[in-house]
């Protein structure tokens, strides 16, 4: 009795805390009363409950019933209340641990002392299909209830139960499928030996429709594999086992369903993990694996990408799997084996002791029977004396004996260990011998060339494709790590997301290229810094621009990471490109690339080292000088404490340099008296000015102004320290608060530090004491007389610094503008005219009022007759008009031009401009009337077909209803306006290709005197024919009748004239037609003109 009040106040308390806590959990805020106390008590108290009921039941109790048999009701009393208490969500939790090991320790006593076997497992499979918390539960029990308490038996009931379950039944919802999938998957996690006696009864739920029940599976024979089924001490039962599970997991690697795809690959990476794969299954694998990879399921094809890394980690035949150096051994070895065949198959055969024994076996028998038959004379002797008999008898024994060895030894193929031992070696037995060796090298040779065979097709199954992106980089990594061949393409590949939004992807990248190259082994930290350079200047060498602004971002972050002391490897750089250290001029470049990577990290910068190679460069024809010179400028202004003056230094050496170079080499032209320089040169002396200025003013407006605005920022702070508090103070805070609210402080301030900027570049840049402005004239000299510097890198290095120069201030800009426009036009180099475009597009970002005048010069390089020239136009320009830095207007039909350019790349991107402009409310709309009008002026000569392909594009982007009903009449009015008949007829196309509605049909019909007088034209008739076929398709009655009526007056027009169809005879005889054919015909009445039109949608 004390049992069951124990058991049923236990269920109580239980359910009170359940319902409590669901109460506690909707009402966060709610304070526990004494009910919650008390409750609170209980779970305290619960361990203490489950600890008396194990310590009871372990002691003998039987006595207390009669027969010694505990009665069923009281097992299930507290079996019941176990039960109960597993109910509660919480107890998978770790805080309930102590509750659930009482609960399974506890029924493990029942079901081991009190029959309580079989209803344990009906009762786990039942409460696993209500409950899914508890496969991980019950995965523990089954565990502890088998090992602990030897009751192996539980695990065949509980998997005969789920094994029992047809696909139908688990099909059903509520059916627990997940719960018996979680369970079994976790149990061959704990006692997989146990489960193999048991595997044929769930082998059966692959076949079933359940993808939850076929993963289980193929996870439970993955358990088996890696820890039962492993190794070489394996009897022929263990491997046909193996095997057999090995075929059936391979099998679903092809399941219609991709999680258990993704579930299989993943079994098969833990046993490549666990070295558990034979190695006869390798290769298959891996194809099956490669094959995957061009699975649709993304979770498939990255766990394919897992699988085929750890194959690489772990395989067993070499640590460098290059498909060349694996190439040579081979050959090498198949030739040894194949000498070795063609020795042994050349040798005399040798006479096996079988064939010996049968030549000589008659001969031998006839000796043996004269030895042994007794003949008369010695049998007398032995019966006359006993003791005579006895030592002849024992010697023929002895003879017997001696002969039947004899034979024994004569058939056998083989000596015995301890015959031959005392036996001389005779000439044959030394032959055997030799051959025994032979055939034992030849096994190994055999052998060594499988595994080299092996070895390379196991390489070559590595160059994969990759689309996932975390397993994609670890691939990469692990495949170029073991040199696979093509190995290095993908690492290259995966620079890009270097610029990944995605954090993780990001730090996998950089991760990656830390681990492969960023990783330098030496002795001394000279030689380590000697090492990172080497590897990072591979990556560099035959890099594009692309891989190096991806390399940039990847060796800052690495450098800030892991270099204490930057020291070494930047002197080392320096040393590879001054030259001290002898090296090729790709890797002098690479050198100096990573310099700029090293210098924006650490802000470390040999400001002498840097001015000497550029200043000394101004003078030398080198291609590569004109990029390096302008990282080095942008590098001296981003770091050094005195830009402005370390590029005044530089300007008047270098200037000095190509004077001194003129009066050694140059000269002197009798006639003209004038000197010969060195165009080259002189273009990148100019090219230097510009760039010059051009950071000088970046400058200003970036750090000056910044520096400014903290000055400010500071002196406020300290003026507001040095105030004492008072109402002054009080009031005039109150002031500034509100003056700060309403934005008035903070932008008076940064109006005045701008104005401040801008009066510096507009009179002290280019004052006269300044070097910056003595270089303009001879700019602006070089630009304006093309003919006399017609040298093409000149005039493009004159261009382009004087555009820069007109970067400083608008009156430089306005002075100069009409040089750059003239230039732009008139220069017959289309490098010159696509840097002008490109420098004209930033400064109509700066000086846009100064600008805006000469648009239409602008949009006139959109028909240049280079391709390059036009891809630069349209370039700029769509980037000046999607940031709303230039106005849309009808010059957008330059670009529509575009549409239909010979080359793909151009039409490309003027289709992607009108893509991005569509997005703005009404912009297209807005501009096609004017590019109708501009694409069919008779002076321009497009052809009708052009025209209609580039109409057709962009009236693809109207899509509104209202939109359309408003282009109609808008289209229509131009009617009046146009003068030739090719205007008309590319105005009817354009209201053709209009997606018509019935609001449509009614405004086409209201301006029917627009376009009447014009349908005589087949040009004309045809696309207004084409809109009444449109309409009809799907139409209602009542619309197909007035596009009926529509359809017949145009064609009336069309085939009498305007004059014949509006007289009153045609309209009586349109009657009497009419009453001939239909009596009911909705007309629709003909538009005057002072009818008042309806208004616009």
């Amino acid at each position: 009795m004390s049992v069951f009040l124990l058991c049923k106040l236990t269920e109580t308390l239980e359910s009170d805390s359940y319902r409590q806590n669901i109460v506690t959990t909707v009402g966060k805020g709610g304070k526990k009363g004494k009910a919650g106390e008390g409750l609170l008590q209980w779970d305290s108290e619960r361990e203490s409950v489950l600890q008396a009921l194990v310590q009871l039941l372990q002691l003998d109790i039987r006595s207390l019933w009669s027969l010694s048999l505990v009665e069923e009701e009281f097992v299930s009393c507290v079996t019941c209340c176990c039960y109960k208490l597993l109910e509660n969500p919480t107890i998978s939790h770790v805080k309930s641990k102590p509750t659930r090991d009482g609960i399974i320790h506890l029924l493990g006593v029942l079901i081991k002392k009190y029959n309580h076997l079989l209803g344990a497992s009906v009762k786990v499979i039942q409460l696993l299909q209500h409950f899914e918390q508890l496969s991980s539960v019950f995965a523990q029990a089954v565990s502890v209830w088998s090992t602990e308490y030897g009751v192996r038996a539980i695990i065949g009931e509980v998997i005969r139960e789920i094994g029992q379950k047809s696909s139908e039944e688990l099909a059903r919802e509520g059916s627990g499928v997940k719960s018996f999938a979680s369970f079994l998957s976790e149990l061959s996690g704990l006692v997989p030996e146990l489960m193999i006696p048991n595997i044929s009864v769930l082998i059966t739920h692959l076949e079933g429709e359940s993808h939850n029940m076929r993963v289980a599976v193929c996870e439970v024979l993955g358990e088996i594999l890696v820890r039962v089924l492993c190794g070489d001490g394996l009897d022929e039962s263990g491997k046909a086992d193996r095997d057999r599970f090995f075929d059936t997991l391979q099998e679903h690697l092809h399941d219609t369903h991709s999680h258990v795809r993704a579930r299989v690959l993943q079994v098969y990476t833990r046993i490549v993990n666990s070295k558990a794969l034979p190695l006869c299954r390798y290769s298959e694998v891996m194809e099956l694996a490669v094959g995957r990879l061009m699975d649709k399921s993304v979770n498939v094809v990255k766990s394919a990408i897992q699988l085929l890394a750890a194959f690489i980690a772990h395989n067993p035949y070499s640590c460098k799997l290059s498909s060349a150096d694996l190439k040579k051994p081979l050959e090498k070895e198949t030739a040894k084996l194949k000498m070795m065949k063609e020795r042994q198959e050349g040798e005399k055969p040798v006479i096996k002791a079988s064939e010996l024994w049968a030549a000589m076996e008659p001969e031998l028998l006839v000796t043996v029977r004269a030895e042994l038959e007794p003949t008369s004379e010695t049998e007398k002797q032995q019966q006359e004396g006993v003791e005579t008999g006895m030592v002849e008898e024992k010697e023929a024994e002895d003879d017997r004996a001696t002969a039947v060895q004899i034979a024994q030894l004569l058939r056998s193929d083989e000596d015995t260990p301890e015959l031959s031992q005392n036996l001389p070696p005779t000439p044959q037995k030394e032959k055997e011998a030799e051959k025994e060796g032979e055939d034992s090298e030849l096994k190994k040779q055999e052998m060594l060339v499988q595994y080299l065979r092996d070895t390379e097709t196991f390489a070559l199954l590595q160059k994969l494709l990759f689309s996932v992106v975390l397993e994609a980089v670890q691939f990469c990594v692990t495949v170029c790590e073991f040199s696979v061949a093509d190995s290095l393409s993908g690492v290259r590949k995966m620079l890009p997301l270097v610029w990944s939004a995605d954090a993780a992807i990001k730090d996998a990248v950089v991760q990656a290229y830390r681990r492969l190259y960023l990783n330098p082994q030496g002795d001394t930290t000279r030689v380590k810094a000697q090492t990172l350079v080497d590897s990072l200047s591979e990556l560099m060498v035959d890099a594009s621009l692309g891989t190096i602004q991806c390399l940039e971002e990847i060796v800052s972050y690495i450098f800030f990471i892991t270099l204490t002391k930057p020291a070494f490897t930047i002197q080392v750089l320096w040393e590879r490109f001054t030259g001290k250290r002898e090296t090729s001029g790709l890797y002098r470049r690479a050198a100096v690339l990573l310099l700029g990577m090293a210098v924006l990290t650490f802000f470390i910068i040999s400001t002498y080292g840097l001015l000497f190679v550029l200043a000394s460069g101004v003078v030398m024809e080198d291609p590569h000088w004109q990029s390096f010179m302008e990282q080095a400028v942008r590098l001296l202004y981003f770091l050094a404490e005195s830009p402005d003056q370390l590029c005044s230094r530089l300007l008047q050496r270098s200037a000095r340099l190509l004077s001194d170079q003129i009066a050694e080499g140059g000269e002197v032209n009798k006639d003209a008296g004038q000197l010969q320089v060195n165009c080259v040169c002189l273009a990148q002396l100019l090219a230097l000015c510009g760039c010059v200025a051009f950071w000088q003013v970046s400058h200003l407006e970036r750090s000056v102004s910044t520096e400014l605005r903290r000055r400010r920022g500071e002196k406020e702070e300290r003026e507001e320290k040095e105030k004492g508090p008072s109402n002054k103070t009080k009031q005039a805070a109150n002031e500034s608060a509100v003056e700060e609210e309403l934005g008035l402080i903070g932008a008076s301030a940064e109006d005045t530090e701008a104005e401040l900027i801008r009066k510096i570049c507009e009179t002290e840049l280019l004052a006269e004491e300044n070097l910056l402005s003595a270089f303009l004239p001879l700019l602006v000299k070089v630009c304006s007389s093309p003919g006399r510097y017609s040298h093409p890198q000149l005039t493009t290095a004159a261009c382009l610094a004087l555009s820069q120069y007109m970067m400083i201030s608008p009156s430089v800009c306005e002075d100069h503008i009409r040089l750059l426009f003239t230039v732009l036009e008139r220069s017959t180099l289309p490098v010159v005219r696509a840097n002008a475009i490109i420098a004209l597009g930033d400064l109509t970002v700066r000086f846009p009022n100064i600008l805006e005048p000469w648009t239409q010069n602008l949009y006139a390089r959109l028909s240049d007759e280079v391709p390059s020239v036009r891809q630069t136009a349209v370039t700029v320009l769509t980037q000046l008009v999607l940031k709303d830095v230039l106005k849309v207007k009808g010059q957008v039909s330059e670009v529509a031009v575009l549409l239909i350019d010979p080359q793909p790349h151009i039409t490309s991107l003027a289709l992607n401009f009108f893509n991005e402009l569509a997005t703005k409310d009404n912009a297209i709309y807005n501009l096609l009337p004017d590019i109708i009008s501009r694409l069919s002026d008779p002076d321009r000569g497009m052809s009708a077909e052009d025209f209609n392909t580039i109409m057709k594009q962009l009236f693809s982007y109207i899509t509104k209803e209202r939109q359309t009903e408003s282009l109609v009449e808008k289209l229509c009015q131009r009617f009046r306006t146009a003068k030739t008949e090719r205007q008309w007829c590319d105005l009817a196309v354009s209201l053709s290709l209009l997606s018509m509605c019935e609001r449509g049909l009614k405004r086409l019909q209201e301006c029917w005197e627009c376009y009447s007088d014009k349908l005589t034209e087949p040009g004309v008739y045809q696309p207004l024919l084409s809109i009444t076929a449109k309409l009809r398709r799907g139409a209602k009655p009542q619309l197909k009748a007035q596009v009926d009526e529509f359809e017949k007056r145009l064609t009336a027009v069309h085939t009498r004239g305007l004059e014949n169809v509006e007289s009153p005879e045609m309209e009586e005889e349109s009657q009497k037609g009419g009453e001939s054919s239909e009596k009911t015909v909705l007309h629709t009445p003909l538009p005057t003109r002072g009818r008042n039109r309806s208004k616009r949608g």
